[in-house]
């Protein structure tokens, strides 16, 4: 089944105020919030209006905030923070996008969007001429349009012609906010309340309500449909699928540590993480635990403690560098992540002449773990041991996390059949200039997360793709993003 696969794993909010006040000031915090989600471009919309869209962060259009909020002055609107794993970064693929009254923004993945752009008719899909967001934008509002505006009958058919993951935050002209999260649930989404200005929020994490003093009310069930409106909150089911496939990465590195997810905070979810790899993999020797910043650091706190090893910040970024508050990992070009991780500055004082271990929050292409050896290297290190909490990564993600082709993929590049994660943990170490490499394991991590392993997705691990329904054909990086 040969598949085309575009990805979003991106930030998206929806608030709707009953009291009528101005939310747009909510979504540029909430935005702000969800940063770590996506760094390349960001918008907002409001009802009757073409959408404002900029490239950068949101910080950066920090001049223009006052004008914004007294230009686009709404009570209900949706907004985006964008992260793009197919398709270059243009202003033209930012987000929120707008198809007669409806604006739409996604964060998710479409696998077959070349058959679902072929039944709205048009130009041929490609990744650099057309996004999926705009493709099933312009599929939901033809549905709209035969279903006299039932936005649950449209969601139901449109869920039946796209395979893939999604969370949809919808605006109508008309003043309605809807959310939209696939039944597998890969992608997070929550519901929120504001209770002094009588406001409803979603947004893909509890982070962003806490930005605006708004509660965390529950999660978006995976197949719920929830409008926000005058008349308050409604919802339905357009889908029902189990089991769920929550992303285990979301857990050990994507989303933010003051989000709660599934009902489990993500921060004391990696603690527990690294007190799971300590009984694991126990480093007899080892003088001092360093985590690699900053996703990583309560992993690395939970290893120490549970060992009884110093804790020390061996590694900090530079803050002060043009990228150092960054994520390298979420940046869409190489020489964007390389100049990111030149900025980690090692602390001698705590590294020279000891064995570090060093707790990384997985290992994709080696990139950053290459040049932090090295780092360590030069600051004295005697031995360095790398305990990774993530499986090792030998599949593209097709639900939204930016390794699209295996062949960018290290530990793929270390595999063989039925090759274990030791034998691929000696191989990797031996690439990146470790002493030692150890990887965690599907059963251990989910044990750590607290959820059934049945309810998480690993498809980057173990290559079983049964919860997206496809048989996909592997692409290089080139066909994916152009690059």
């Amino acid at each position: 089944m040969v598949i085309f696969m575009v990805h979003e794993n991106c930030g998206v909010v929806g608030i709707f105020s009953l009291d009528g006040r101005n939310v747009v000031p909510f979504v540029i915090d909430s935005l702000r919030a969800l940063q770590h989600r996506g760094q390349e471009a960001w918008g907002v919309a409001v009802p009757g209006k073409k959408p404002y869209r900029q490239l950068g962060l949101v910080s950066s259009s920090a001049s223009e905030f006052q004008k914004i909020v007294k230009v686009y002055k709404s009570s209900a609107a949706i907004g985006h923070v964008r992260y793009s794993t197919l398709g270059k970064s243009t202003l033209d693929n930012a987000q929120p996008l707008k198809v007669k009254d409806l604006c739409v923004a996604h964060n998710g993945t479409i696998a077959n969007v070349e058959q679902l752009s072929g039944m709205v008719g048009g130009c041929t899909f490609t990744p650099q001429t057309m996004s999926d967001t705009l493709v099933a934008a312009q599929r939901l509002v033809m549905h709209l349009e035969e279903r006299g505006d039932n936005m649950t009958s449209a969601m139901q058919i449109l869920k039946s012609e796209m395979v893939g993951s999604f969370c949809f935050t919808f605006l109508t002209d008309a003043g309605a906010v809807y959310a939209a999260r696939d039944p597998r649930g890969f992608r997070p989404l929550v519901l929120g309340y504001h209770k002094e200005t009588n406001t409803y929020m979603v947004a893909s994490e509890s982070c962003a309500l806490s930005a605006v003093g708004a509660q965390l009310v529950r999660d978006v069930e995976p197949g719920e449909l929830v409008k926000m409106s005058e008349r308050g909150i409604e919802s339905q089911q357009f889908a029902n699928e189990k089991p769920h496939a929550h992303c285990a990465f979301e857990y050990t590195y994507f989303a933010h540590p003051s989000s709660i997810m599934e009902g489990i905070n993500v921060y004391a979810a990696r603690k527990r993480i690294g007190q799971f790899l300590a009984k694991k993999f126990p480093i007899a020797d080892a003088d001092v635990v360093v985590p690699v910043p900053d996703s990583a650091r309560p992993a690395a706190l939970g290893y120490a403690q549970q060992l009884g090893l110093a804790f020390e910040e061996g590694l900090l970024k530079d803050r002060y560098s043009k990228k150092g508050s960054m994520r390298s990992f979420i940046e869409p070009y190489q020489n964007s992540r390389v100049e990111i991780n030149k900025g980690i500055i090692p602390i001698r004082e705590v590294i020279e002449g000891k064995h570090v271990v060093i707790v990384d929050d997985s290992i994709v292409r080696g990139t950053s773990s290459a040049e932090i050896i090295k780092t360590l290297r030069r600051a004295g290190a005697r031995k360095i041991s790398l305990v990774v909490t993530y499986p090792p990564i030998r599949y593209p993600c097709y639900a939204g996390i930016d390794f699209p082709s295996q062949e960018e993929l290290v530990a793929y590049q270390q595999d063989g059949a039925e090759t274990s994660s030791s034998i691929i943990g000696e191989r990797v170490a031996n690439v990146i200039g470790a002493d030692y490499v150890a990887y965690n394991d599907t059963s251990n991590l989910a044990q750590a997360i607290g959820m059934p392993e049945q309810e998480l997705c690993f498809t980057c691990s173990t290559g079983d793709y049964t919860s997206l329904g496809i048989r996909p054909q592997f692409k290089t990086r080139i066909e994916m993003k152009g690059e």
